[in-house]
């Protein structure tokens, strides 16, 4: 089965949010391993991973952002017990929306910004912060308190073949390729991604060495205090409409 990336260079932006500037010091260390899917799997009654997160184009298309978009609603609505899931379709008609109807591939903070600004798959995204990847603290505990964090990362030349074999993602000579996925689980020795369909594992060397990006994405139901103990919302908001005034 083809495959196709998609995710164009990183965009740094100094107005960004940062998630450490967030957490509260108070906030334990994440557990050694989680996955959300666990969750996501017994709320829905359904397990099947291509059914709920799906192609969506991504084997014809250089829509890779918009697919991990896609999976990141999906998690946000298991985790509340209500299965959505976005048609191909649906992905593809927004991915030429953004590029202007050419297949060029998408920076990842015009996609976020768009979903800031506009309800996607009838759904809004609050606010999303950006995670230095190096901590990986940080990453743990984003996956663990917002279900999985939107990242990119450069391709090695080994990608497909090592997805297609169910081999974890190793490090290995970078090629000028870019993905853009969503995590939704670590252990102490791999982290657990959803792309092409299917999970796929990543050791640790390999995210050091690949992820220039990564953001946790905090969808409405984030302003309930008890949906992720020890970020601060109210201080998100407030710099949020300085950052966008």
């Amino acid at each position: 089965m083809p495959y196709r990336f998609g995710k164009l260079a990183a965009r740094r932006d100094p107005r960004n949010l940062r998630f450490a500037d967030y957490v509260s010091p108070v906030v334990p260390r994440p557990p050694i391993g989680f996955g959300v899917l666990t969750t996501v799997f017994q709320k829905l009654g359904n397990n099947n991973v291509a059914q709920l997160f799906p192609m969506d184009g991504n084997d014809t298309l250089g829509d890779c952002t918009i697919a991990g978009l896609a999976h990141a609603d999906t998690v946000f609505h298991g985790l509340l017990g209500q299965e959505s899931v976005m048609t191909a379709a649906s992905a593809e008609a927004l991915y030429f929306k953004l590029t202007g109807g050419q297949d060029t591939g998408l920076v990842e903070l015009d996609v976020l910004n768009f979903w800031r600004q506009n309800s996607i798959n009838g759904d809004e995204l609050l606010a999303y912060v950006s995670i230095d990847p190096k901590n990986h603290i940080a990453v743990k505990q984003a996956i663990r308190l917002f279900g999985g964090v939107y990242l990119g990362f450069t391709v090695t030349e080994n990608c497909i073949q090592q997805f297609d074999a169910k081999k974890p993602w190793t490090t290995a000579p970078l090629t000028n390729d870019g993905h853009a996925v969503f995590a939704v689980g670590y252990d102490d020795l791999h982290l657990t991604v959803l792309t092409w369909g299917s999970t796929q594992e990543g050791t640790w060397a390999w995210w050091d060495q690949c992820v220039d990006e990564c953001y946790a994405l905090l969808p409405p139901e984030a302003k309930n205090a008890s949906f992720a103990p020890g970020f601060d919302f109210a201080q998100l908001e407030a710099d949020l409409k300085a950052v966008t005034s």
